[in-house]
């Protein structure tokens, strides 16, 4: 059976907006790798791994993950605390 995590994509660190943040990804867990013993690189058989399926709510991908019988954990996502200052505020010596 096929195991899969279901999460909100975190933005990277060269975004300063949301965007792609509200979206939902099912991804196949990433297991049972092997070491290519020419390069060094890891390697497997199964594709599964490499795919990544965006649902635009929660309840859309464990829709799919049930309807494919697939077993999967959600991560829900951390709420970010956003404090508001002014520019002048970084020269302010406290």
């Amino acid at each position: 059976m096929k195991k899969a995590k279901i999460y909100v994509p975190s933005k990277t660190a060269m975004q300063s907006g949301n965007f792609k943040t509200n979206s939902w990804v099912l991804e196949f867990d990433k297991k049972n790798l092997e070491k290519d013993f020419v390069m060094g690189w890891n390697s497997s058989t199964d594709t599964d791994k490499q795919v990544k399926i965006f649902f635009d709510s929660k309840e859309d991908a464990i829709r799919y993950a049930k309807k494919k019988n697939i077993t999967f954990d959600i991560l829900e996502p951390k709420k970010r605390k956003i404090v508001i200052k002014s520019y002048a505020d970084n020269f302010v010596k406290n």
